[in-house]
């Protein structure tokens, strides 16, 4: 059998080959954007980024209903979007088997929050599978159609970072095709108008009742006997912390984290003498134990924040402290902007125009850090519209005349045009800046509806952003290069100024997909007077003897040629 070290999410892709998945719809998240990536290099799986998660669930559920095994995947916060179709599939169900895949970020490395997928399982009444390895990722994407389709439901599999972007070493299958099945008419279970709804959430009730059941005998539940003294209950990647930090504790190793297996937790609970739970986030596991009666330790000793690991593990287990390490500190590297992105200049005129800042879920959202400093709110996807708005009706015009809203491009193709509607609709007067670098940036340069390329690189029909926020009701909209650092100036103070909502389209692509750099810029006769420094280039040094360009770095945008009010930096040719 052909094995491959392969990252979780790469698995998760594979396992989904194999499975015989027809469809895979998605909108990029980290941690979980490479499945999606890595499928579409399967051409017997459609792949496509949709707009967003909504959109993303309901192409996997239109596609499940009518016969395919589907798949959509996303980020824990993704799924609060994707939330209103996916708990109603629940009372639905499927036709062919629906996974939704959903990785959680402990410690919060590319997110808002730390929030349980777990939780959203337990509210729309599905099982969740959490694999604890990239073997298991494979494996339980199997496993989850299976049991989608035995059970009449979707089903999550929840990941978090450290399963999704870790590898290890995965027997590789070959595809099993899994047959399209019928078509049928059945709106009765299908069109979920009251009537119908009532007589499908009872169904709903006995399914729960009957995967609950049969939870205990199910083998990816599991318990991991080695001593008495010491019992631990876990899932994920916990399991893998557990056997490193206590490799003669007994174990029971959940694969399906709901429903529990009551009656096996209750068995090994009985041959233990003290019982841990051992878990990430929230007391999912802990606190449903507690409603069975079973007597168990967990968050008071490993707490509730931020990711476990091997060490933590062992002292709130062993109370063995972690060792100290002989290793000289890690120097911190804040992120930044990367040298030539267009969003700075953006950043360095919203900061001299002293003018409130509503941000949105971007790369963009670095202009929040030093020096930049000059956003003042991020929220989630999308919100910055709405919150600008919402600020006008709060404190009046002459505030929202001293604000602006900014969103990526893909970010208000997401969830941006309903807020500009709601704004122009009811009459507001903000001036929203749509950032417009013709990727999804922060996820990894995936393509979108407005960048004219769908996912595997071909042509696709591109949006207008300009024309959209017309048709929107926009009846001022501009467009401006960052890059011409005077225009960009004119063009802010005049929107902010108007009286109406206005639109400003700031156009220049992310300086990472061009291939070629423009001359580097020169520094002559410095004064030393810092000012280029405002912008946070990591090409611009500066030194007792003036400013230094790194020509490693520089890609020749020119916008500190543009900033220096001496004329000492010369050259660049990209602007």
């Amino acid at each position: 059998m052909t094995k491959s070290l392969l990252l979780g999410n790469e698995a998760v892709a594979r396992g989904a080959w194999e499975a015989g998945c027809r469809v895979i719809s998605s909108y990029p998240g980290t941690p979980s954007t490479e499945i999606t990536e890595v499928a579409a290099g399967y051409p017997e799986i459609y792949t496509e980024w949709a707009t967003n998660e909504k959109v993303a669930m309901e192409v996997a559920i239109g596609a499940a209903v009518s016969g395919a095994r589907a798949m959509t995947c996303m980020k824990h916060v993704g799924l609060n979007v994707a939330a209103d179709p996916l708990y109603t599939a629940a009372y639905t169900g499927i036709r062919a088997g629906l996974v939704v895949v959903v990785a959680d970020d402990p410690a919060m490395f590319s997110s808002q929050n730390e929030q349980d997928t777990r939780y959203h399982a337990r509210g729309a009444h599905i099982p969740c599978l959490e694999p604890s390895d990239a073997q298991e990722c494979k494996d339980f994407v199997r496993l989850a159609f299976e049991m989608s389709e035995a059970y009449d439901t979707p089903v999550i599999l929840r990941l978090t970072t450290r399963i999704a972007h870790a590898r290890s070493l995965v027997s590789l299958g070959e595809r099993t095709e899994a047959a399209l099945r019928d078509w049928a008419k059945e709106p009765q279970k299908y069109v979920m108008m009251p009537g119908n709804a009532r007589r499908r959430h009872p169904v709903v009730e006995a399914r729960e009742k009957k995967m609950a059941a049969d939870a205990s005998g199910m083998a990816i539940n599991r318990a991991e006997m080695r001593g008495r003294a010491l019992g631990v209950v876990c899932a994920g990647v916990s399991y893998a912390y557990v056997r490193e930090a206590a490799p003669d504790a007994s174990v029971f190793k959940l694969g399906m984290t709901y429903p529990l297996p009551e009656a096996a937790l209750r068995a090994f609970a009985a041959q233990v003498d003290e019982l841990a739970v051992v878990e990430e986030l929230e007391p999912f596991i802990e606190d449903a134990l507690h409603v069975m009666g079973i007597a168990c330790t967990g968050k008071a000793k490993t707490g509730l924040q931020g990711e476990l690991g091997v060490g933590k593990v062992r002292e709130a287990l062993l109370g063995v402290s972690r060792p100290l390490r002989n290793e000289e500190p890690v120097v911190p590297r804040p992120p930044a902007l990367c040298p030539g992105c267009p969003h700075r200049a953006v950043f360095d005129v919203l900061k001299r125009q002293k003018l409130n800042v509503f941000g949105d879920i971007g790369c963009y959202t670095l202009g929040a850090t030093p020096p930049l400093s000059s956003m003042d709110t991020t929220l989630c996807m999308g919100a910055s519209i709405g919150m600008a708005f919402g600020a006008e009706k709060a404190r009046g015009k002459a505030f929202s005349r001293g604000s602006v809203a900014v969103i990526g491009d893909s970010t208000f193709l997401h969830s941006g045009i309903t807020s500009l509607i709601d704004a122009v609709y009811n009459g507001g007067t903000i001036t929203v800046l749509i950032l417009d670098n013709r990727i999804t940036g922060m996820t990894g340069h995936q393509q979108n509806p407005a960048s004219g390329k769908d996912i595997h690189g071909n042509p696709a029909p591109q949006i207008d952003l300009a024309e959209l926020c017309r048709a929107c009701g926009a009846a001022h909209v501009r467009e401006v290069d960052p890059f011409d650092l005077k225009a960009l100036e004119a063009v802010v103070r005049e929107e902010v100024a108007r009286e109406a909502v206005s639109v400003v389209v700031v156009r220049r692509a992310c300086a990472l997909l061009e291939k070629t750099r423009g001359a580097c810029v020169e520094v002559e006769a410095c004064r030393n007077c810092g000012v280029c420094m405002r912008i946070a280039c990591p090409a611009i040094a500066r030194g007792t003897d003036g400013i230094h360009i790194d020509a490693s770095l520089c890609v020749g945008c020119g916008l500190c040629v543009q900033v220096c009010p001496f004329h000492c930096i010369k050259g660049g040719d990209r602007a």
